[in-house]
């Protein structure tokens, strides 16, 4: 072969190469996700309910709010916004997350170290846990709670014994996501509130990395809220009917959401109370 056609061949060789790697499309799994919102419907929500912790089960809410003084749990209404029932939680505790186990319910608090285990059917306390750390969301997956604290860490606990059996450290792109709040866990993904942003966490429960970002700016008009700490914060899911519903500390509503791609086009849902 001649010089000259083995170095047309290699220059042709290298040009579909370089062809394939500029303009073929490239599968990677650890691309995130980016995504934005469309309003379904709206839910009335007490405007007074400082939200820390926020599930839906059985086509009822249960809510744990905060603060000392005010702190409650709560079984709700999604269609009114009626309190069907609520324990208060002594003036000493300040409760935040919240999350069903089989027949109860576990419910956090924020300095105190301790979570409380409460009959659903009832409210009944049944007994206490303590952890470390502060406890802000929480959530479960097939056989582990999952505890947010505001850190950048995730901590599994068994639900039966409440030991710690491992943790994560949530990452976007190499650095620590902190401030993690609110939890739900959906297809496979702990979602998370982070503390004073307009956005959502899509985390993966294996590695910690986060698989994309929910960016929920504009969802409640701040001309609506009465207090600078009426954040977002609250995600719940209904899992029979694939409804994925977020509200916030002080808000006077609850949407119904769902998920689109951040780039696609704006089109508005008419509200229904």
């Amino acid at each position: 072969m001649k010089f000259q056609e083995l170095g047309a061949r290699l220059q042709s060789c290298w040009a579909v190469v370089l062809f394939v790697l500029v303009f073929s499309p490239v599968s990677n799994s650890s691309a995130q996700t980016s995504q934005t919102y469309r309003i379904v419907h709206t839910y009335p929500h007490d405007q007074q309910a400082f939200t820390q912790g926020l599930f839906y089960a059985d086509g009822h809410l249960y809510e744990s709010t905060g603060k000392e003084g005010r702190s409650s749990l709560r079984e709700e209404d999604l269609e009114t916004g009626r309190i069907l029932r609520m324990q208060l939680v002594s003036d000493k505790y300040f409760a935040e997350g919240l999350t069903d186990w089989k027949n109860t319910l576990v419910q956090l608090t924020w300095q105190s170290h301790i979570a409380f285990v409460y009959d659903r059917s009832t409210f009944r306390l049944l007994r206490t846990f303590s952890y470390n750390g502060e406890g802000w969301g929480l959530t479960h997956d097939a056989k582990s709670l999952i505890l947010s604290d505001g850190t950048a860490t995730l901590r599994f606990f068994d639900p039966e014994t409440f030991h710690e059996t491992r943790r994560i450290t949530v990452e976007d792109n190499g650095k620590p996501v902190k401030e993690l709040n609110e939890l739900e866990y959906i297809h496979g993904e702990i979602y998370a509130n982070i503390w004073h942003a307009d956005r959502i966490a899509r985390i993966s429960p294996a590695t910690g990395r986060v698989v994309g970002w929910i960016d929920l700016k504009g969802l409640m008009p701040r001309s609506q809220l009465t207090d600078d700490e009426a954040v977002l914060n609250g995600i719940a899911y209904d899992g029979g009917h694939d409804r994925l519903f977020v509200t916030g500390k002080l808000w006077p509503k609850i949407f119904e959401i769902t998920l689109v791609p951040a780039k696609a086009k704006f089109v508005p849902v008419k509200h229904t109370q």
